[in-house]
């Protein structure tokens, strides 16, 4: 039983950064950008969480500056996209090539290091009394970090303004018919600027768990293709909430599993590539089989 519930925490924290990727894909791509710039977000706002924490001593002033990091790289990919009607996989590409640039001169500048920042304030974990001692579902209340009771509101909280109100109705039809929207006097672009801002705020948040829950400090290149495992179970859940959810717990258990089998007589560049490997037949098999938004990459003037 404890080796099922402490792989049952294990998954559930590194579902985390996966499943917020997921999410920022989800919202992005509902409303017909295509954003694949998921990857230099998180790592954007990893940097950014960890200069904050740096400069004010304060983990929480670092989570703040993640988020207003996101929220301002997201609001440049939408200008990029939407009024310069740049190519939007291109600018995705960008994205992700300027982030792994700029945060390496950065960190250089900084700390006078490479490779990795010095340690800063972090977020620490949370443990619910007698919530935690249930078998198995106490795995999710035991030392585990603030960040995933709020990806669990965050989710909610998508959801909820997806299918449960005006605003995320004319949001999913913005995806599939832009311009019919449009004539019907919407402001499609403003929503879009909108969803993308709320996405990289997200991937802010995401970037952040990485380098201020699950380690302290920053690390070149660490967000290590989370961000496109987050975007393969945006897909593989159906550009939906609660798909990408699930999706990511499905990742994040491959990502566990890697821990389990390093006793075994398995080359560890075998099962430290299962993950992606994983990601990559999801994709293969799963993507074909759904639906995206139809309107996806494409814009109004």
């Amino acid at each position: 039983m404890a080796g099922i519930n402490n792989f049952l925490a294990l998954m559930l924290q590194l579902s985390v950064p996966i499943i917020l990727g997921a999410l920022c894909g989800t919202i992005a791509e509902r409303g017909g950008i295509i954003l694949l710039g998921v990857e230099g977000m998180m790592l954007l706002g990893a940097f950014a969480g960890v200069a904050g924490s740096f400069f004010t001593g304060s983990a929480f002033a670092g989570v703040l500056l993640s988020i207003i990091a996101g929220a301002l790289v997201g609001w440049i990919y939408a200008l990029f996209c939407l009024k310069w009607k740049a190519h939007q996989s291109v600018v995705g590409v960008g994205v992700n090539l300027f982030a792994s640039g700029i945060t390496a001169v950065l960190l250089k500048a900084i700390w006078h290091t490479e490779g990795m920042s010095d340690p800063v304030a972090a977020i620490g974990s949370l443990t619910v009394p007698v919530l935690s001692d249930i078998p198995i579902v106490g795995a999710l209340f035991k030392n585990q970090s603030p960040y995933l009771y709020a990806m669990f509101l965050i989710v909610a909280g998508v959801w909820i303004l997806f299918y449960k109100t005006k605003y995320g109705l004319r949001y999913r039809a913005i995806g599939d018919q832009p311009h019919a929207v449009q004539t019907a006097g919407v402001p499609v672009n403003r929503y879009r600027y909108i969803a993308m801002m709320a996405a990289g705020a997200i991937a802010g948040i995401a970037g952040s768990y990485l380098s201020l829950s699950q380690n302290n400090l920053f690390v070149t290149d660490m967000v290590a293709g989370r961000g496109f495992m987050g975007l393969a179970a945006n897909i593989f859940g159906g550009w939906q909430p609660i798909g990408s959810l699930g999706a990511g717990m499905v990742f994040a258990v491959a990502q566990a599993a890697r821990f389990y089998l390093t006793d075994l007589e398995i080359p560890s560049q075998i099962v430290q590539m299962l993950p992606y490997v994983i990601t990559l037949l999801i994709l293969l098999f799963v993507g074909k089989r759904v639906k995206g938004p139809e309107a996806l990459g494409k814009l109004v003037d």
